[in-house]
């Protein structure tokens, strides 16, 4: 079922459960030099390291401070009464103040640290190299996984470790497909993130006791040649889910739950197109805890994979529902502490920024109206498969495409004096070039540069919307792709007070490793 416990109420409860849980350090012993693959020494005067029973890391692909920061004003701007009166200007807020953001339950996480991104050949760095970072504690090339730069050596992640080491079981869940970049980063070791088929192979060989979320791709092989993955993951010993009413009986590993309702690139469906019935990633985090709970320990990654995959076709409202269903599977984590809180560390961060977001549009200067969001009702992917590919085939007029939108988007051609939803000539004609090149093929320029710029890779009408919403909203992109910022690093719970400073992120690994004395 939905839920949204990720904002102010539901966190402060949760916090005040957790007070205590670890002592605040400075960060200034724990700041690394960029770069750095040193440990750090995390002790400090009078105060014994302990080694956490219970470790949750929570990635949000694509998630740095714009999309946590967005989501929270997102939030705030819808429950300010005074949102749309307390505009930037003596002569026009009538008295009206800014309520603020709500805070994710994350940001309210007693330590917030930096991590650097940037990767062996990029700045602007791709997921395969920068969860190899967090997974082991060393940089590689963008696009691979837990190997050197010459693809011959191999390095050991912290969930292998844990599990040869140590015994702790572990459990690996994602929104998108289990054998993509980020879940491959803590069991596989491939120089091409794009060997589906082999990345697989070594997810049925890691004996983690729990991996859940979408499908995985090419499990036949590039060819379609191969052996069934799902079939040698049984045959291994794994007990292969597919249904829902399924993983409600679950109580033991191991055993691999693919979510039944699969939407795009075989991926759980966006948060904003998930209907009640169908079970979030807070569920699966849920069920996690239930087969990984031992008197050893667990080990917990769960990936918010599809904040990147909105972030990257420049959707706004689709990132901002996913960070919060981030939020929300950061919230099981946080119930499990309150009952474990000398046990547990949370960590909460990102792999690298995706879409150059930021809070603010040239065409709205320093007003924002975040609200807007919140008349989108369907992803850029399903409107895509549920709309667009009907247009096509149908030949669809404009002025019936328009009646569409208005219902699923709220833009409009027409409307009341100030309706901030009502498309401008200059927004018409940016719609109808997209429609006309998603439709008809005519471009909408004479150079691929700009049509680039205009659409990316993505279908020009949904792109077009999204832009135009989002526009209108205050939010804008500034690429398809990865950017080079830093990444928040949040944790809560035992340690946590190592995540302090601004560091490179192999640096998540080593605090990990020396916290939980594995080698």
């Amino acid at each position: 079922m939905k839920r949204f416990l990720s904002v102010a109420l539901a966190l402060t409860m949760a916090a005040s459960m957790l007070a205590g849980c670890s002592s605040s350090g400075t960060g200034s012993e724990n700041t690394a030099q960029s770069g750095s693959n040193s440990a750090v020494n995390m002790s400090t005067d009078n105060q014994e390291t302990k080694t956490p029973k219970y470790v949750f890391l929570f990635i949000g692909d694509g998630m740095s401070y714009p999309q946590i920061q967005s989501t929270s004003d997102y939030l705030g701007a819808l429950n300010d009464e005074d949102y749309w009166q307390a505009e930037p200007s003596l002569d026009d807020n009538q008295g009206a103040t800014l309520d603020g953001p709500e805070y994710l339950n994350f940001m309210n996480f007693e330590v917030a640290g930096s991590a650097v991104t940037y990767d062996s050949n990029s700045f602007a760095p791709d997921s395969a190299s920068t969860a190899t970072s967090i997974s082991t504690g060393h940089k590689t090339y963008s696009g691979s996984i837990n190997v050197d730069e010459t693809g011959s050596v191999e390095y050991e992640t912290i969930a292998e470790k844990l599990h040869s080491q140590k015994d702790y079981k572990i459990g690996v869940i994602s929104s998108v497909n289990l054998n993509h970049a980020t879940p491959a980063a803590f069991y596989a070791h491939q120089a091409s993130r794009n060997d589906y088929y082999d990345i697989g192979l070594e997810l049925v060989e890691s004996g983690f006791e729990y991996f859940a979320g979408g499908a995985l791709l090419k499990p036949t092989g590039a060819e379609g040649d191969q052996e069934d993955l799902y079939a040698l993951a049984e045959q291994a010993g794994y007990q292969v889910v597919k249904t829902q009413a399924e993983a409600e009986q679950v109580t033991e590993g191991p055993v691999m739950i693919v979510d039944e309702h699969l939407a795009d690139g075989d991926a759980m469906a966006y948060e904003l197109d998930r209907t009640d019935d169908m079970w979030s990633l807070a569920d699966y985090v849920e069920k996690g805890i239930e087969v990984l709970d031992n008197d050893n320990g667990f080990f917990m990654m769960c990936e918010g994979g599809k904040i990147d995959w909105a972030c990257h076709a420049n959707d706004a409202a689709s990132a901002i529902h996913d960070t919060q269903a981030l939020a929300d599977a950061v919230q099981v984590a946080i119930d499990f502490a309150a009952e474990h809180p000398d046990e547990t560390l949370i960590v909460v961060t990102g792999d690298h920024e995706t879409g150059g977001l930021t809070i603010g549009f040239a065409g709205t200067d320093y007003d924002t109206y975040l609200d807007l969001l919140e008349n989108q009702k369907i992803s850029y992917a399903k409107f895509d498969s549920d709309y667009v590919a009907s247009y096509k085939e149908n030949k669809t007029s404009f002025e019936d495409v328009l009646k569409d939108v208005e219902e699923l988007f709220g833009l409009k051609t027409e409307g009341e004096e100030g309706d901030k939803l009502v498309l401008t000539e200059y927004e018409q004609e940016q719609l109808r070039a997209a429609y006309e090149k998603s439709i008809n093929g005519t471009a909408a320029s004479e150079y691929e540069q700009e049509e680039y710029v205009l659409y990316g890779t993505y279908e020009p009408l949904s792109v077009t919307l999204t832009h135009i919403i989002n526009n209108k909203s205050g939010i804008s992109f500034t690429s398809y792709s990865h950017t080079g910022l830093p990444v928040a690093v949040l944790a809560h719970g035992v340690n946590a007070e190592v995540f302090n400073g601004y560091y490179d992120n192999t640096e998540i690994f080593n605090k990990l490793a020396e916290m939980l004395d594995v080698e």
